[in-house]
């Protein structure tokens, strides 16, 4: 059976937990040789990409804080010389915090948006100028809070909501050259992060699952096929897309 993703070349941020980990391991099942980008996690990188090798594929882990302009120009010089292509960016990495309105900072404010929107605009520029001829693949992970903001989620909701909007802007700039540009919006996911951030047994999950029509939270692996679709040449009319995975919830 034919791979999907074969002699393609994957950028995934924040590829060294959660959602990032799975999207890196499908793609490698596809064929797409994986730039695992990791900020500090280097085991959990390391740990990917040995999965990926122990799978028959090919894989990298390369350093970069995705808020920091010279580190993003350095991933894809990694990407490079790694492989000697880029195909595919996965703009995965990204921060959540929640805060009430009277917690709000401009500090706060700003490390949301340097990461989740900034960050991932300077990537996605870095890519486009790496892309061949025949253009490129971009998947943004955003949120099902750019629709839902629930309380206490002001600016993490707005980044995600700027997500989906750079998402439908670029893909009306970029499709030109053939670069197409979607967004996949995940509901609550038990990852990692989820489990710092003490929701995975709190009250707001337990809510969250009662709102959800199929009744549970996500899994990573429920999030990674829709990315492999749309950076695949199965989607290749679709662009400026913002796919909710959520269980229903909306």
């Amino acid at each position: 059976m034919s791979q999907k993703l074969a002699d393609k070349v994957a950028v995934v941020t924040g590829a060294s937990k959660g959602i990032g980990v799975s999207i890196a391991l499908h793609l490698a099942a596809e064929g797409a040789k994986v730039v695992v980008n990791y900020a500090s996690s280097k085991s959990g990188a390391d740990k990917v990409v040995a999965e990926i090798i122990s799978q028959g594929g090919k894989a990298v882990a390369v350093q970069a804080n995705i808020a920091d302009q010279a580190d993003i120009r350095r991933l894809f010089e990694e990407a490079k010389k790694a492989f000697g292509q880029v195909d595919i960016l996965v703009n995965n990495a990204g921060v959540y915090e929640f805060a009430p309105l009277e917690e709000v900072t401009a500090e706060h404010f700003h490390k949301l948006f340097d990461l989740n929107v900034l960050g991932l605009l300077l990537t996605t520029q870095e890519a486009v100028k790496h892309f061949g001829p025949n253009g490129g693949n971009i998947v943004n992970i955003s949120s099902v809070v750019a629709t839902l903001a629930p309380p206490t989620t002001a600016v993490y909701s707005a980044t995600k909501a700027a997500v989906d909007n750079l998402t439908k802007s670029l893909a009306k700039e970029l499709g030109p050259r053939q670069i197409r540009i979607n967004s996949v919006n995940p509901g609550m996911v038990e990852t990692e992060g989820l489990r710092a951030a003490g929701i995975h047994d709190s009250e707001f999950r337990t809510q969250n699952e009662q709102q959800t029509p199929l009744g549970r939270i996500g899994q990573p692996r429920d999030i990674a096929p829709a990315v492999v679709f749309l950076a695949s040449s199965d989607s290749g009319w679709i662009t400026g897309e913002t796919l909710t995975i959520s269980g229903g919830l909306k």
